[in-house]
């Protein structure tokens, strides 16, 4: 079963710019350590401090060998570190889902 990580981000309102960096060097970071990259989303209208991110995995399990490679991947060192620094993440949540399945009507 395929299951999606949604982040969500609260992000300081004043370094949006900052963040969107950081989104950025995921893009290529994630494929490149195992994940399928749905997405990072940005506030545009509403509420300025949210960001998410999507991100699916085969499993559980593939999930867990994920975050090992990203704690030994150089590019994904750098960008928490640089996360670190700034300061832009103020907290962020995880919740794993699974897609609703289509019903066939006999």
């Amino acid at each position: 079963m395929t299951i999606t990580c949604c982040i969500r981000y609260v992000v300081d309102p004043y370094q949006c710019d900052a963040f969107e960096v950081y989104a950025k060097n995921w893009l290529t970071i994630i494929p490149a350590c195992g994940g399928d990259l749905l997405g990072y989303f940005m506030p545009h209208e509403g509420t300025n401090n949210i960001a998410l991110a999507m991100i699916s995995f085969e499993s559980l399990a593939a999930y867990e060998a994920y975050r090992q490679r990203l704690r030994e991947d150089p590019a994904s060192l750098a960008n928490f570190a640089d996360a670190q620094a700034k300061r832009f993440i103020l907290s962020e949540e995880r919740t794993f889902l699974r897609q609703v399945e289509k019903r066939i009507r006999a």
